[in-house]
């Protein structure tokens, strides 16, 4: 259930925007790909995918804590123009290698290297938890926001706490270290709405655990959706997602 889109917690960085030569993502980089099942990870790609064709539509899009950019190639072959920003140099150098088209920016999430209102939509996949001190974890969110353009959209999509397998998967993949932290769906809503981006949708989704065989994914996905269809029982579903607009009018096209 974990996500192949990371970003290296910046708990103490010497500097605002400061990058560090080494981060721990980038010793475990050419192993991370394969640290979970590849038919599970396929199954959240394609959800993650299909969530944002649906919700948002083509346009510059920046993904925050892209990792080795599995999911960011995706998004850009749907059209999309992607950026990848990540804290892990050897990350963006796989992204580079196998996807040279697109963007990658080695980056701080707390201090985003761009412009204010620069894309449609900004988005992070399974990276709060890397963040996890509160205090970066809001100036993510807020920077997240300022980055995007009025009008454009915020998704956050990230571990939910109250789901209560995390501790055990996060226990067993190279990636989590100990210093991680659960963000709560409230402390999303609350850091997106102190940006200045409005959540307009917050739900729970995915179920699909990473020990699910091959034969059975697709019985296990079928029991996905109807949990995340039940009210209550929804609550535990994987992740919390959040989807805002940045506040302001859309900018007119020109011509």
């Amino acid at each position: 259930m974990n996500s192949p889109a990371t970003l290296e917690r910046p708990l103490a960085p010497p500097a605002a925007g400061a990058i560090p030569e080494r981060t721990d993502f980038d010793a475990i980089a050419d192993e991370y790909d394969v640290s979970l099942p590849a038919h599970v990870v396929a199954h959240y790609l394609a959800k993650r995918l299909a969530f944002i064709r649906r919700h948002t539509v083509p346009g510059p899009a920046l993904d925050l804590g892209c990792g080795t950019g599995l999911l960011a190639e995706r998004v850009a072959a749907a059209g999309y123009a992607v950026t990848g920003l990540d804290a892990s140099r050897g990350m963006l150098g796989l992204l580079r290698r196998r996807q040279p088209g697109i963007g990658a920016v080695a980056g701080d999430g707390g201090a985003l290297p761009f412009a204010d209102d620069t894309f449609a939509l900004t988005y992070c996949i399974a990276v709060l938890h890397h963040v996890a001190n509160p205090d970066a974890v809001r100036r993510t969110l807020t920077e997240m926001a300022r980055v995007t353009r009025p009008g454009g959209h915020v998704l956050v999509w990230d571990h939910n706490p109250r789901n209560p397998y995390w501790p055990v998967l996060m226990r067993r993949v190279p990636q989590d270290t100990g210093g991680e932290r659960l963000v709560p769906e409230a402390e999303i809503l609350a850091g997106l709405a102190a940006g200045g981006a409005r959540p307009i949708l917050s739900a729970q989704l995915g179920l699909v655990a990473d020990f699910t065989p091959r034969p059975l994914l697709g019985a296990a996905a079928a029991v996905e959706r109807l949990v995340e269809a039940t009210p209550g029982l929804r609550r535990l579903c994987a992740h919390n997602v959040v989807l805002a607009v940045k506040a302001g009018p859309a900018p007119v096209p020109a011509g």
